[in-house]
């Protein structure tokens, strides 16, 4: 039997998490986790930085469906507007580093 929020993966089970951004669940090595630092949305791809986190595909398309959603206020329990530019530069960084 399956148990909810884990697939089975071989024979461990791994964790899953939803994109903030298209609402696919994954496994959570697929997704990039987020944090908010000082009002503003940082990569976390150690999954280190201390804090309520949220999960993103490493992709520019579903930061744009995210911003679009309103999703990041939701995710993190913010009031306010929160800042992407560091997360933006980080997802533009990847696409370019792919291409080159």
């Amino acid at each position: 039997m399956r148990r909810q929020g884990k697939l089975e993966h071989g024979h461990q089970a791994t964790p899953l998490r939803t994109c903030v951004g298209c609402r696919v669940r994954t496994v959570k090595s697929e997704l990039l986790r987020l944090v908010v630092v000082e009002g503003v949305i940082v990569p976390d791809p150690r999954g280190r930085l201390p804090g309520r986190g949220a999960s993103l595909h490493p992709s520019t398309r579903c930061l744009e469906l995210a911003e679009r959603r309103r999703a990041f206020t939701r995710a993190f329990r913010a009031q306010g507007t929160l800042d992407v530019a560091v997360l933006r530069a980080h997802l533009e960084g990847l696409t370019h580093g792919r291409s080159g």
